[in-house]
């Protein structure tokens, strides 16, 4: 994983609280959980190469 990516999640999530809070004070509590599942959805579908990189290692490791 590259300090790259790492960082466009920090900024993710950054981004999704801030929201988040600012949904969550005006009242729109269901808005504000939309936003975080959105972030959340976005996040995993970043990491899903790195995810799927990790359990084809594991299986050439255990030889399975």
């Amino acid at each position: 994983m590259t300090v790259e990516m790492i960082i466009k999640i920090a900024a993710l999530g950054i981004v999704v609280a801030l929201l988040n809070q600012i949904l969550k004070h005006s009242g729109r509590d269901d808005q504000a959980f939309f936003v975080t599942m959105a972030g959340i959805i976005v996040v995993l579908s970043w990491l899903m190469p790195y995810i799927i990189e990790l359990f084809t290692s594991m299986q050439e490791l255990f030889g399975l």
